[in-house]
Formats: C-alpha cells, sequence, structure tokens
C-alpha cells in the first residue's frame, strides 16, 4: 500500500464516514493540533529526564489518538465503526498525577518564565500546544453547537484542559528533579 493517495492534492480531507471536507475546516484544524500535541508528548517520552514518566505519558498519547479518532468522526452520520472513548477516570488519573507531584513541590506564589533545562521546555511547548488544541476544540463545540451540527463531546475539552495542568505540574516537577531554577515573573510596573 501506497502512503500516498493523491486525493487530498485539492485541499480536501476524509472524515472517518468518507465525506469529504476541507483541510481548512476547523475540525481538521482541532485534530491535527492534537496529533501535534501528541508528537510533542512523544518528545517529552524521548527526554531521559522523564523515563520514570514513559509509561504515564504513553497512555497521554494513547488518549491523545482516542481524542483524534473522536474529532475525525462524522457529526452529521452514525459510524458504523467502534470509536474509542474517552471517560471520566481518564480525567481522575490525571488528576492523581498532578496531586502526587504538587505533594513534592514548593508552593507556587508567584509565574514562572518558562525554561531552566531542555526538558523543562519541552514540557511548556506541549503544554502550549495543548492549550491550543484546548481553544479549537471549544471553537469547534460552540461552532457546532449555534450551527445544524452536534457539538463534540464536553469531556474532549474537560480532557485537554486537566492535560494541561498536568503539563504545566510536570513541567515545574522535572524542573525541581533536575535540580533547575524557577525563575519567577517579576512585571516592570
Amino acid at each position: 500500500m501506497k502512503i500516498y493517495t493523491k486525493t487530498g492534492d485539492k485541499g480536501t480531507t476524509s472524515l472517518i464516514s468518507g465525506r469529504r471536507v476541507s483541510k481548512a475546516n476547523l475540525r481538521i484544524e482541532s485534530y491535527g493540533t492534537v496529533d501535534e500535541l501528541n508528537s510533542y508528548i512523544g518528545m517529552l517520552r524521548d527526554q531521559k529526564e522523564l523515563a520514570h514518566r514513559k509509561e504515564i505519558l504513553i497512555e497521554i498519547q494513547d488518549r491523545l489518538f482516542t481524542i483524534g479518532s473522536l474529532l475525525a468522526s462524522d457529526p452529521k452520520k452514525v459510524s458504523h465503526i467502534a470509536i474509542p472513548q474517552i471517560d471520566e477516570t481518564d480525567i481522575t488519573d490525571l488528576e492523581v498525577a498532578i496531586d502526587v507531584m504538587n505533594e513534592e513541590l514548593p508552593l507556587m506564589t508567584h509565574f514562572i518564565l518558562p525554561g531552566g533545562h531542555q526538558a523543562v521546555s519541552f514540557c511548556h511547548l506541549a503544554r502550549t500546544v495543548c492549550r491550543r488544541a484546548e481553544r479549537r476544540c471549544i471553537e469547534l463545540h460552540t461552532s457546532e453547537t449555534e450551527g445544524e451540527e452536534k457539538g463534540i463531546d464536553e469531556i474532549i475539552i474537560r480532557y485537554l484542559n486537566r492535560l494541561s495542568d498536568y503539563i504545566f505540574v510536570l513541567s515545574r516537577m522535572t524542573s525541581h528533579e533536575v535540580k533547575a531554577d524557577e525563575i519567577a515573573w517579576k512585571p516592570r510596573v
């Protein structure tokens, strides 16, 4: 099987149902941003400083593929293909991981400038891409619920919101573990 199909040469792609839409469609932008986030999580997984978190990062990547599948589903058609789902335990798992890391961290009393170590910087990049994915999904949900199509399941938005919190705390925990300085943002007033 060839990797190229040439079916997208005119700027369209297919949803899971087979319906063709523009590659500039907000649904495509949403799952494309989730795919970008998944690549950043893979980059985090490859950092030796995060090797002990490999299992949870793989689980997160799996959930992001699930979200991509949900977003690639056609809201105008019932799918005859079994699509995996996100559930409340996926969000709870992130919250538990956040709480465990937070127990070891000093109280945060200020905004922190991203950086201090390469692995920490990669966490911040992943966090900002996660926030963008969340914004795209909110925009898609809002536009579809106001239009004729049903909006995306809100659990996707909640999962991405909690994931960005997880990645932020992961950045702080990584900074703590590698003994990198957390530089406080001190605004000029």
